[in-house]
């Protein structure tokens, strides 16, 4: 058996394909299994996939490519990597990000140590010209961390995080077909049914965001739909594995999932804040993990001072992202 099992989901990555490949390929860790998804791309990614992995004979014999007719979406993906999976473990990399060579151990080991089932780290959030290093909160035990990533305090994002593969098998939790907004809910579910946690205080993940636009972008009605489809489903499930307890918590998850739409400085965005569970509102100031400007925005869009709202657009988004991370 693998000690780990990477799925990389592949669609129009060809300019960062090979950074991505060459950075799993060069791991440290050696009982590694790869599973590439080609979800149909019509780019050149799958061949400059094949051109690089002539590369590295040694690692030839642990690569699967699997490949979809026709493209399904990222949930698929990683579906369609899962069903095959044999690791003792599962990590999630995107096609167009890359990691430090040293990821794969350090997380694996941490698990090991611990016998943790779900592990995650710091991590870099790459632009063009720098990057900012990201740090994550630890947490002692999976209640711990379930709250943090239901109140916002901590991203539930899969691709910085190492997860036992039966949490996936015993539990089964897939990822939502047809569904791509807001899919990163899954850790969600994983966490709700984790035992032990770890965490390992160094950046070895590179997400790239050239796109500065794509912090604060236009919502579609489909991607609305999606989230909304997505944050049901994780709701139905809290409740029913946690019962009554979870309440309040997924009050705070409601906010935070609304959150964004204060970030674009449109009023469409301002009044969709106000309509989406608006129940949710009495818990502002609950959210304690969270930095004092964020419960401050959402109380201020609360008492409708929208003009604050917009000025912290302009301040934080226009000027730190679009000015000194660009």
């Amino acid at each position: 058996m693998y000690k780990l099992s990477v799925i990389v989901p592949i669609f129009k990555v060809a300019p960062f394909i090979e950074r991505c490949v060459r950075s799993l390929f060069e791991q440290t860790l050696q009982e590694v299994e790869y599973l590439f998804v080609d979800d149909a791309s019509p780019d050149r990614s799958i061949e400059i996939l094949h051109r690089t992995l002539t590369d590295y004979p040694n690692r030839q014999q642990q690569v699967r490519i699997l490949t979809h007719e026709v493209n399904k979406g990222l949930p698929a993906a990683r579906n369609t990597g899962l069903a095959v999976a044999t690791g003792e473990y599962i990590f999630h990399c995107d096609s167009d990000d890359f990691v430090e060579p040293n990821l794969l151990e350090a997380l694996y080991e941490k698990a090991k140590a611990v016998d943790a089932d779900v592990v995650w780290c710091d991590f870099w959030l790459s632009f063009e010209q720098n990057e900012r290093y990201m740090k994550v909160r630890e947490y002692a035990t999976p209640a711990e961390a379930l709250r943090g990533m239901l109140v916002g305090a901590m991203k539930y994002n899969v691709w910085n995080k190492l997860v036992r593969r039966s949490l996936y098998t015993e539990q089964a939790i897939r990822f939502p077909d047809g569904h791509s907004m807001g899919e990163d809910m899954t850790m969600i579910r994983l966490m709700a049914c984790a035992e032990r946690v770890a965490y390992v205080p160094e950046a070895l993940y590179h997400y790239v965001r050239l796109n500065m636009s794509a912090l604060t972008q236009t919502f579609s009605e489909c991607h609305l739909v999606d989230i909304r489809h997505n944050v049901d489903e994780t709701v139905a499930f809290l409740r029913a594995k946690l019962g009554a307890d979870v309440e309040p918590q997924i009050a705070l998850f409601q906010l935070s999932v609304k959150l964004p739409f204060l970030f674009s400085g449109k009023r469409a965005d301002f009044q969709r804040w106000q309509r989406w569970y608006p129940e949710a509102n009495r818990c502002i100031l609950q959210a304690r993990e969270l930095p004092l400007r964020t419960r401050l925005l959402q109380w201020m869009a609360a008492k409708e001072q929208f003009w604050a709202v917009w000025l912290y657009h302009r301040v934080v988004y226009k000027f730190l992202y679009g000015v000194i991370y660009k």
